[in-house]
């Protein structure tokens, strides 16, 4: 009954997070001062297998807490044991073991040790190593008991973090496949791409942008927004971006794009519909043309900072089967920076979707600015770090020439 007593309050203060270094905090101050004049946590990394096997050379310090130079004497005492090849039960830093080592009395310099050492094992998996440092008096097997059970307990809050870092760390590789970097455009044109996950998330959502190259210097601009979020947005959202490219490369109208694509979307029947924006930029006629599938308008910003929304005619989204997509042309010089983006970046829970892109129009970035600059700009000043859907924006210019001029009616 003691021992439960002892176990509850263990429980409960070991494994708040799922955070591997706060566990180790944890376990340690719950170890001391209460029971020890010294306590230290030490990790080894993930590569770890099994308990027979040997563990990495250079164990991590996670937390400690008391009187480092017990731990020093400590560990100084069992490095000439194990030189002198008298390590035996005396030795307790040995995290590779599966047995929990038994409490024992150390008498290492002028300080005589009672010392407990615990492999943080789980699933015949070793994380690390607890040891626990007092002086003058050794441990008995009650208090040994619990200090095994906090550590126990702690390797497998450990265990869980290392597991839930994993399946953030696929997801993130699962991120970058699917937003792999766009294609490069004609080198008439200059372009930047951001994307930025909702707050913590590390899955991606439904948003993507694309870059196609076609012929005679011109470059098609592409950004989308699949409903929803999580990786089956994420799965809709790479099919749409495929079916873009092929459905591109046929180089017609963008209007006819949008058409030919919701066609082809539609007939498959299992995907999620999608919003996309389409501008196919010409630089030697400095014309670009667009089309729209339910999504919001691009901006452009002037030579001098000043942002204004473009009129696009606003089809439905993709992937409905109903078509109706028209085209809409306008000139654009090389002074003059488009801005493609998802509704991300500008929309704000409970208010008007004019309202937001006003505030978007009423930006005034400084004159001059690069492209890449400038996009940073744009999302510092939205607050796009804080926003409450993902966010994708595309940026492009076209690149001025010495000797460059505006296209005549007859070119």
């Amino acid at each position: 009954m003691v021992r439960l007593r002892a176990m509850e309050p263990a429980a409960q203060q070991i494994g708040t997070t799922l955070d591997e270094r706060t566990t180790c905090e944890e376990l340690v101050r719950f170890v001391y001062p209460a029971m020890c004049d010294a306590a230290a946590v030490d990790l080894i990394g993930e590569g770890a297998a099994a308990a027979d096997a040997a563990p990495p050379a250079a164990p991590v310090r996670a937390a400690t807490a008391g009187r480092g130079e017990l731990l020093d004497a400590l560990c100084a005492e069992n490095s000439r044991r194990r030189s002198s090849g008298r390590a035996g039960s005396a030795s307790v830093r040995a995290p590779d073991r599966a047995r929990p080592v038994t409490a024992v009395t150390v008498e290492a310099g002028r300080h005589v040790l009672g010392a407990v050492s615990v492999p943080l094992l789980t699933h015949d998996r070793v994380h690390g190593v607890l040891v626990v440092v007092r002086e003058g008096r050794g441990f008995s097997d009650h208090e040994a008991a619990t200090v095994h059970f906090a550590a126990r307990l702690a390797a497998v809050h450990i265990g869980h973090a290392r597991q839930h870092a994993a399946v953030r760390r696929t997801a993130l590789k699962l991120q970058r496949a699917l937003l792999a970097e766009p294609g490069r455009p004609h080198a008439n044109l200059e372009v930047a791409t951001r994307y930025l996950p909702c707050g913590n998330s590390t899955l991606v959502g439904g948003d993507w942008f694309e870059v196609v190259r076609l012929h005679f210097g011109r470059t098609l601009l592409v950004m989308g927004d699949v409903m929803g979020h999580g990786l089956d947005a994420a799965v809709d959202m790479n099919a749409y971006r495929s079916a873009l490219r092929y459905v591109a490369s046929t180089d017609l109208q963008p209007h006819r794009v949008l058409r030919q694509l919701d066609a082809t979307v539609s007939e498959e029947g299992d995907r999620r519909p999608a919003a996309c924006l389409l501008a196919r930029v010409d630089p030697s006629r400095r014309i670009a043309a667009f089309a729209s599938a339910g999504h919001l308008p691009a901006a452009v910003f002037a030579a001098d900072g000043t942002a204004a929304i473009l009129h696009v005619p606003v089809g439905p989204p993709l992937g409905t089967g109903l078509g109706g997509y028209e085209l809409s042309t306008r000139t654009v010089t090389p002074d003059e920076t488009l801005l493609l983006f998802t509704d991300g970046l500008v929309e704000r829970r409970g208010e008007d979707i004019d309202v937001s892109l006003a505030r978007l129009a009423g930006l005034r970035l400084p004159p001059g600015a690069g492209v890449e600059d400038m996009l940073g700009e744009v999302l510092a000043r939205l607050g796009a770090q804080h926003a409450e859907d993902d966010v994708a924006v595309l940026a492009a210019r076209i690149r001025q020439r010495h000797g460059d001029h505006p296209a005549g009616p007859g070119d």
